[in-house]
Formats: structure tokens, sequence, C-alpha cells
């Protein structure tokens, strides 16, 4: 849809450097890119492409040193001042922009939001300071945002702190104070990532909500394509600091053009087919000598259909696999928190982490658990693991009752079973090396005979995890995302268990990376005959992962539970149809009745009709 509307940012050539010690790294090299009124503009590209290094630059919140803007224009169009280059702006007048003409929602919010203040005190500091208004007012339009983002119990949330909130009103907290002052522009920076789908369908909607009443123009980041499908008019893919495509969401999606906008597009895990594995960048692209693309001659069609599973193969699979042995029961599990203690320490009231769960786990099998944050999934994992005390229930692992094991017999029962979790960086020490983290539970266990032994199978761990021999002296903060997701399944590898349980343990990372390491875990499994608890908030990951799925409910119960496949092709519960309906797909069909409902909005007369027409 060729754009005639108000021209709001033009980015023009833009160069943002960093200076090492040995190096000057353009992390955005070149780029330049047109966002109008009333537009949304996806940048999409992995960790690294420069795509938040590009709204930093924007919002003139580059650190210097060690970064700078070396070259290139940004032009907004202001609604007070006229066009006006942001990069030659003075930190002054920038003040004057930021929060108020252009604001921004942070990926982490609780990194963004002050802990020692109440969230209704840092909404209202931005009005205060925009607007000129009385602390009362303040205090009224504040009330009034955290309705309109749909926030439960609003004048309570007001007097709040933010470790009081969950993750998903943490980030409608941070979208209030971005739209306290009406934005003209509105830069969203991974603002769904790690969030559950029907969440983040929550927040995209309310996005575009906000969007139309104001007339206001986004910057959507992300790694998730199918996510900006749902949103954005124009999709801009970076790369190492470049534009390698740019266009109509719909001329992306239907008709990509560069071999790295392909392989995004492909290694989503997809609801309606069953694949062997997930196709990677690396089946559409690689690096020469000297760091060119070189790009390889297939289709996205070609590497997915080479990929499905027949009906017949997995039929055969099943048949094999549900004739082995159960490895885990558990029988009327139950997981209570004590709340509301009297005086003498007695609790009044209990959160029902997990309540009344039962379910089967067979040798080899892959189960996947799935539901909304606070549904009780990773509470169940770590009972399983009895790092959290089960309230009442049976659990029985390889026949034997584990319930009330002793401490001594407990740790020798956790070699067979172990656990990836969701936030590798935090599993690990920054003190010592991740070949010393790997070692250390071999030491514990008294796996090999010495260091020296143990040292040689941690080396073929990691090059098995794809790290080389070479990262053994390296620290957690000298790794990547992805890098750290192996270092955890290293570690877990290293005990050599018969049963994982991998929570959330791909929630975090970029598409091409969660594609890479859920083919990894796959190949580990076929490799070692692991047993997996898969835990996930994403049901597509998880139908991809799972012989069997889990759907557990906020009421920490099991919703609904059979085949994979099934469950997703024919969901029995309105629970589950509604975690299928938040997933974005992705799906032509979507984009054009996305693009035409917007038209539709803005013929209404929401938008000034000429400008509509003109579009």
């Amino acid at each position: 849809m060729e754009q005639s509307r108000e021209v709001l940012l033009e980015v023009k050539n833009l160069v943002t450097e960093f200076k090492t010690d040995s190096e000057t790294v353009k992390a955005v090299n070149n780029i330049s890119f047109t966002l109008h009124r009333g537009e949304t503009i996806g940048i999409v590209g992995e960790s690294g492409s420069g795509k938040s290094v590009t709204s930093l630059s924007v919002m003139k919140l580059i650190p210097n040193p060690p970064g700078r803007i070396s070259s290139g224009e940004i032009i907004y169009h202001s609604r007070t001042n006229g066009p006006v280059d942001l990069v030659k702006a003075t930190n002054k007048e920038m003040r004057s922009y930021r929060g108020n003409e252009i604001a921004m929602i942070f990926q982490e919010p609780m990194t963004s939001l002050n802990p020692v203040y109440t969230c209704g005190d840092q909404v209202m500091e931005a009005i205060m300071l925009h607007q000129n208004v009385s602390k009362k007012e303040a205090r009224l339009r504040a009330l009034e945002l955290f309705k309109k983002v749909q926030l439960p119990r609003p004048d309570d949330i007001l007097d709040t702190y933010p470790h009081q909130i969950s993750g998903g009103q943490k980030q409608r907290v941070m979208i209030a104070m971005a739209m306290s002052c009406n934005p003209s522009i509105l830069i969203a920076d991974e603002p769904t990532t790690a969030l559950d789908v029907t969440v983040q369908k929550t927040i995209l909607d309310l996005m575009l909500e906000l969007q139309r009443e104001n007339d206001m123009g986004i910057m959507f980041i992300t790694h998730d394509l199918g996510v900006i499908a749902e949103l954005a008019d124009k999709v801009v893919v970076m790369y190492k600091g470049k534009i390698v495509e740019q266009g109509s969401v719909y001329d992306i999606f239907s008709n990509p053009q560069h071999p790295y906008t392909k392989g995004l597009l492909a290694c989503r895990p997809p609801l309606n087919k069953r694949l062997h594995y997930l196709p990677t960048v690396t089946n559409f692209m690689e690096l020469n000598a000297d760091g060119e693309i070189i790009e390889k001659q297939q289709s996205i069609q070609d590497i997915i259909k080479s990929a499905e599973v027949t009906k017949e193969e997995r039929e055969l699979q099943h048949k094999a696999l549900y004739s082995r042995d159960k490895i885990l029961e558990l029988s009327n599990i139950k997981t209570y928190f004590p709340i509301n203690k009297s005086m003498f320490g007695k609790a009044k009231d209990f959160v029902k982490a997990v309540d009344d769960v039962s379910f089967d786990v067979y040798q080899g099998e892959t189960l996947g658990l799935v539901g909304e944050s606070g549904c009780g999934k990773t509470t169940l994992g770590r009972t399983i693991l009895r790092l959290v005390e089960p309230t009442a229930g049976i659990i029985k692992f390889k026949g034997r009752d584990i319930t009330n094991l002793n401490p001594k017999d407990l740790r020798s029962m956790r070699k067979d079973i172990q656990i990836i979790f969701q936030d590798p960086y935090s599993s690990l020490n920054p003190r010592i090396t991740i070949g010393d983290a790997i070692m250390e539970p071999m030491k514990v266990h008294g796996i090999l005979q010495n260091d020296s032994q143990r040292k040689e199978k941690v080396m073929e761990l990691l090059k098995r995890v794809n790290m080389t021999e070479q990262q053994f002296y390296r620290y957690p903060h000298e790794f990547s995302g992805g890098q750290r997701q192996r270092i955890g399944i290293a570690r877990a590898l290293a005990l050599q268990p018969q049963f994982i349980i991998c929570d959330e343990s791909v929630s975090a990372l970029d598409v091409s990376v969660q594609a890479q390491v859920l083919n990894l875990l796959n190949e580990l499994k076929k490799e070692f005959q692991f047993t997996y608890i898969f835990i996930s908030h994403d049901l597509s990951v998880v139908k991809f992962m799972s012989d069997r799925i889990v759907v557990m409910n906020k009421q920490g119960r099991i919703e609904e539970m059979g085949d994979a496949d099934e469950i997703c092709n024919n969901p029995q519960s309105d629970y589950t149809r509604k975690l299928i309906s938040s997933i974005p797909k992705g799906e032509l069909n979507d984009i054009t009745a996305s693009i035409e409902s917007k038209k539709q909005f803005m013929l209404s007369g929401n938008v000034n009709l000429q400008r509509a027409m003109e579009v």
C-alpha cells in the first residue's frame, strides 16, 4: 500500500558505531527508511542485527563513549517545531521530545521501572514533566490510562510497586507511561518477548487501538515475523547492521527476496504441519571467508516439504513409544503456597499453584506442558524434582515413590532427572568459567575418576552442543543468550540423565536461534534416549517438540490432555482454543484481512477522510 500520508520520521544513511579496544564496530551501517503518521513499521532481525541500536539512535540514547552516531540524518517532523534533525539536537531539545512527542516501550519492563517508586508515581512523573499539570490532575490522568490499558484493579496498581505485579501488567504500565503525553511516534522494542501468547495478543490489540485513537506512527522492533504480520504495514529486515530487505508486509511474506528473510520466515514452528526438524537461516544462506552472503537456491516450500513427517511415520513411532514402560507417574499432585498468615504463623489461605494433577510419562516420550503464566506449569516441574515440596500426592520415578525420599537418596536421584532453566544466565555462576560450571555437578555425583577425565568429557559435550573447546575457559557474560542456553543443555547432559525437564528453555531466544536449540534437543533425545517434559507458554513450540500435550489452566488444573497434533487441530476446551487463536501465525489470509481492516477503519471517518482516500 503506497503511503502518501504525513511523514513523521526520515532516517537517512544512518551509521551508529561502537569503539572497542581493538576495532570500531558499525552496529547500524548506512540504513534509511521512512515512517508516516498512522503507520506501523516492523523492524526485524536476530540479536546483533542492529534493530535495538536503531531505536536508541532515534531517541539519542546511545551511550557515548563507547558509542556514537557517526553520520546520517534522523529528521523528525515535530508537531511544535517542524522538521528537526535529531542527530544535531541538543540534550535539552531531546528532553523536550522524549516521552512527550517520541515515546519508547523498552524490552524488559522490570529493569525499565524504578523499583522504589509506585507504578502510579512513575506515570505521574512523566505527565507532570511534560504537561504542566498538578499532582491531583496527573493522578486522575494516570488512573484513566491504567483503565485504558486494561489493568485489573487500576486504583490499587497506582499505589503498587513493580515487583508486586506480573510481567504482562508491568508491560501495560510501560505502555500507559509511553502513551501519557499522546506521542506522535511510539517505539516498541521487543515489548512482548517472553509474554504469554494471550497477554501478547491483548497488548498488540491495545497498541493498535491506541494508534487509531491518536493517529501515531509505531516503530515495532522484534525477532518474531509472526507478530509483525499481525501489526505492521511495512517491514524492514536487518542483518549485521544493514537493511537487507524492506517492503510492504504482504510483499515480504508472500515473496521474500533475500535468503535471510526466507530463513526467518521458515524457522517459525508451524501449527498445521509436523516436521522432523525446523529449517534455519543456514538452509538458505552461508557466509564465505570474506563474510559475504552466498545464497542457497532452495525455496521455503521445498525445505519444509522435505522435513514433513507423514501420518504413517507418526503412527508407527507412537505404537513403539507407548508399548514402553512408564518412567514417571504423577498421582493427584497438589502444591499449595500459604498466604495471609496469622500472628502465630498459621496460614489463613493458600495459593493453589498445582491442584490435583495426574499424568504418566513413557520412556523416550516428550510430554509438552503448556499454559499461561500463573497456571502452575513451572511449579509442577520443580515439584517433580522436589525443588518445591508437594502438599499432597505421589510422584513415582521408574516405579519408585520419590515423594518422601530423604535428602541423601534425593540427591542421588537427581542425577537421573535434570532441568534446563528458562534463564540460563541467572542459573550460571558469573564468577566461574562455563567449563567449571559444567564440571561441578560431575564432581558432586562422582562422575569419572579425576578432573582431567571430567575436563575431557566437558570438551566433548561442548562440541556436541555446537560450541568450541576454547570456550571452556570463558565466563557466562561473554556469551549470547543462545550460547548460554547451549551451556545449560551441556550441563544437564554432563550427568547422563534419563529424564530432562525443559522449563521455558527457548522462550526468550530469537526465532532462528530457537529453531537451532529445538533441533539440537531432538537430536540429543535420539542419541541419548532421553525423556523430556517440555514446558512453555508457546503452543506452536510445544506442538513441534511433543508427542502428547497437557494443557494447564490458571487454577493449576489440567484443562485438556492428549495427542499433540489432535489437541492443536481439534481442541476440545474453550481455554485451549483461546491459546491457539492467540498465536500469531503470519499467514497471508490474516495479513490480507488485517490490511482490509485498516483501510475500512480509515474510511470510517476516524482518521481524516481525505488522507485515507489518498492512501
